[in-house]
């Protein structure tokens, strides 16, 4: 189940909602939204759901021997990271690691098959930093092993995150004050997510993906059509979907950090790992990076780190070469401009930094999107020009200049402005009622889009 789906939005999320608020003790309903969360869950991944619920036992006793901070309390902590660690690699990484050791040695082992459970990345993480916390003495263990079910597989942050740390959410378990306000703001917020999914996202990725379906050889500016497009596509469908599990968490009375702050405006490539999901950046930050000496060491050992940091990243997307190539790639770039180019850069005038970093993004995503490096070096040399610039006809696969006022909203929406807007209109004393009546647009529009079968995809899903 999707939240841009009709099934979600017209049954699962009102009854789950009825039945959340027609129960007015908070264990109640925490053990409601464990329940219907699992449920979630199960409606797509009905084996794997016994994975996920394993997953919360041996992490809540875990959590509850290591509270301890002692000799025995690191090692069970060790234990319990391992335990995560193996279940996201069996089950994200074995073909991988079989498919590149039959590569390097030439043997031909089998390739296991098996399918990733949705998520797990994300949860596998929540997990991870929990542990972690509650030896650093950050949290206090959480007793109810329920409740600590409802923290780990809560399902607006379940599927795609954001990674939401139990310190962030710790209170809010148990003393969470729910509230009218915060339910509108939580609805609105959910609104916009699911119009830069179903309204945004899924257009760019319809454009995106029929061009990136034809050969290199359609010429310059197809390609850079393809890639602007894709660019586009991935972050109004996370940033959409984080959008929408931070709306959902308001409703329910949680208050999730954010997860995105318009990274397409960055200019610099630390300033837009500052602002592109945020929850995984600081984990890596946190619990690899900083564990491993961070800056504080030699500067070989600093930049060691961070490619470890930043391939360990890569991986993190999908067990492909060309992600782990992509986490190196920004690695690489962190490295020269804190290095070679930085002080260079900041001296430019504030278009050029800003133009830097869409051609850095844009490439990024070029090797992000194509997994075969053949036909990714085809698709860089025809945007740098090798195979022409292409003929006007090649556009007409699509009929793109139909679609030039969705690459303008997208364009506007990646920037500032939106929210600027939303903020001016907030501050009239009728503004409240604008906001509301712009919501529900949206929402109605996405609806009837949904309802005529549209392209619905979720990228991060594979993650």
């Amino acid at each position: 189940m999707v939240f841009s789906s009709l099934i979600f939005l017209f049954f699962f999320l009102p009854v789950t909602l009825i039945a959340y608020y027609l129960w007015p003790n908070r264990t109640w309903r925490n053990i409601l939204l464990l329940a219907v969360s699992l449920f979630f869950y199960a409606w797509g991944e009905p084996v794997y759901v016994l994975l996920m619920m394993a997953s919360i036992v041996v992490n809540w006793v875990v959590a509850r021997i290591i509270s301890s901070r002692d000799r025995l309390g690191f090692w069970v902590l060790a234990g319990g990271v391992t335990f995560n660690i193996i279940g996201i690699g069996v089950f994200k990484y074995s073909a991988f690691v079989v498919e590149s050791f039959n590569t390097l040695s030439g043997l031909n082992m089998s390739v296991p098959n098996i399918a990733l459970p949705i998520g797990i990345s994300f949860y596998t993480f929540q997990a991870i930093s929990y542990l972690v916390d509650v030896h650093r003495g950050m949290v206090m263990p959480q007793k109810n092993p329920l409740f600590f079910g409802t923290y780990l597989v809560m399902f607006p942050q379940l599927i795609a995150g954001p990674i939401v740390r139990y310190e962030t959410i710790e209170r809010e378990i148990l003393e969470r004050r729910e509230s009218s306000a915060d339910f509108v703001t939580g609805f609105r917020r959910f609104c916009i997510g699911l119009g830069k999914k179903v309204l945004i996202a899924d257009t760019m990725g319809a454009v995106a993906d029929t061009l990136l379906a034809t050969e290199p050889t359609i010429g310059a500016i197809p390609a850079w059509t393809a890639f602007i497009a894709y660019s586009f596509q991935i972050y109004f469908d996370f940033s959409g979907y984080s959008d929408m599990a931070i709306g959902l968490g308001k409703m329910f009375g949680f208050h999730f950090l954010e997860n995105f702050n318009h990274p397409y405006v960055a200019r610099s490539v630390k300033e837009f790992w500052r602002r592109w999901n945020i929850s995984l950046s600081t984990f890596f930050r946190d619990y690899v990076y900083i564990p491993l000496g961070g800056s504080r060491l030699s500067r070989e050992r600093w930049v060691f780190n961070l490619l470890v940091v930043w391939s360990l990243t890569g991986l993190w997307h999908g067990a492909q070469w060309n992600f782990v190539c992509w986490g190196a790639y920004y690695g690489i770039l962190l490295i020269g401009e804190r290095i070679v180019w930085g002080r260079a850069l900041e001296r430019l005038p504030n278009m050029l930094q800003h133009l830097y970093m869409i051609l850095i993004i844009l490439f990024g995503w070029v090797i992000f999107r194509i997994e075969d490096f053949s036909m990714m070096g085809q698709w860089f040399s025809a945007l740098f020009g090798r195979y022409g610039a292409g003929h006007p006809s090649m556009l007409n696969i699509l009929n793109v200049l139909h679609y030039w006022p969705w690459f303008l909203v997208a364009a506007i929406g990646s920037t500032p402005i939106m929210r600027l807007f939303l903020m001016w209109c907030n501050n009239f004393s009728r503004g409240s009622y604008a906001l509301d009546f712009l919501a529900l647009a949206v929402f109605v529009w996405s609806s009837l889009t949904l309802a005529t079968g549209g392209y619905n995809p979720f990228i991060y899903f594979r993650f």
